[in-house]
């Protein structure tokens, strides 16, 4: 098995020693991607649905670079830092996914990196 590594501009670029995502024959897996906006490099905060939204836009990018689509994610883990924003991410997450329903986790974490609100990975089948 082959195993590539996927980069695009569409999304931000790594802030670590890895890829935005590796694309195996028929699987792309994403890195976890922070709300930040790929042209400007601003990670939004305080916002947890703008935040949300940009992490999926991120997450998105990268899928389809990989040559998938939306509805070709099949499972997707979302790391909060406060549990109590659960419905709002809830709420916008529902609305970008629409009636495709992959398999997810959400999980609170104490922290995550440029102390982020949220951070979003995801598999897809191609």
């Amino acid at each position: 098995m082959k195993v590539n590594p996927i980069v695009t501009s569409k999304a931000p670029s790594a802030v670590g020693p890895y890829s935005q995502g590796t694309k195996t024959d028929n699987l792309i897996f994403t890195s976890g991607q922070l709300p930040i906006i790929p042209e400007t490099g601003d990670l939004i905060k305080d916002d947890i649905k703008k935040a949300t939204k940009q992490s999926l836009d991120n997450v998105l990018a990268i899928i389809e670079e990989g040559g998938a689509t939306l509805n070709d994610i099949v499972k997707v883990n979302i790391f909060v830092k406060n549990m109590d924003n659960f419905s709002l991410v809830n709420e916008v997450y529902e609305e970008f996914f629409g009636n495709h329903k992959p398999a997810r986790s959400c999980v609170e974490v104490s922290k995550l990196p440029k102390n982020g609100d949220i951070e979003i990975e995801a598999i897809a089948i191609v």
